[in-house]
């Protein structure tokens, strides 16, 4: 089971690692952060994509190590760990790009927030509000704790979401006629 959640866990964090290190260059290197709902989606569908790991992780215990059945329980552990796997390796990619190689994210972020919230047509109140609260948040977001508490926030509940629907669509009870099968072959 170890080799299983390693293996689908490092897939799953070389994915969704390699493509938030491509958007994240994406966005400082000449977009500007713009992309919105768009950069969102593909942020979080490459999430999925990554999660599918999940779904192979259990379905090979499954059918390769356990006969052919697996418990919610057992199927959910699985998935989690996975999850546990692929998000530390995503959060560790995180905390090294931003502290080593754009340590100026936040404030590059910050100023974009602005820019957006000016031409929208945001009082002159909202804006400083908003300005308020980046700073607060800029200095917690520099703290390497809270950086990687917020990047795990980020990604967990896929992970979580792709384990519940794995553990409920991949359960199976063990069926009696194969325990006697088996029984009688050995």
């Amino acid at each position: 089971m170890k080799k299983i959640i390693i293996i689908c866990g490092s897939i799953a964090g070389l994915i969704v690692t390699s493509m938030m290190l491509l958007s994240i260059s994406g966005c400082i290197g000449g977009s500007d952060f713009e992309g919105g709902i768009g950069s969102m989606l593909l942020g979080y569908s490459s999430m999925v994509i990554a999660f599918s790991m999940i779904f192979v992780g259990v379905k090979n215990y499954r059918d390769k190590h356990n006969d052919g059945t697996i418990s919610f329980g057992k199927a959910l552990k699985i998935g989690l760990l996975i999850t546990l796997v692929a998000s530390t390796m995503y959060v560790i990619a995180w905390q090294i790009d931003y502290y080593f190689f754009i340590p100026d994210f936040y404030e590059k972020y910050s100023a974009h927030i602005i820019r957006e919230m000016k031409a929208s047509g945001a009082t002159q109140a909202q804006i400083q509000q908003q300005m308020i609260a980046n700073k607060s948040n800029g200095e917690m977001y520099r703290n390497p704790l809270f950086n990687a508490m917020f990047t795990y926030i980020e990604i967990l509940p896929v992970g979580l979401i792709m384990s519940l629907l794995a553990a409920v669509i991949l359960k199976r009870k063990s069926n009696p006629d194969n325990m006697i099968a088996t029984a009688s072959v050995g």
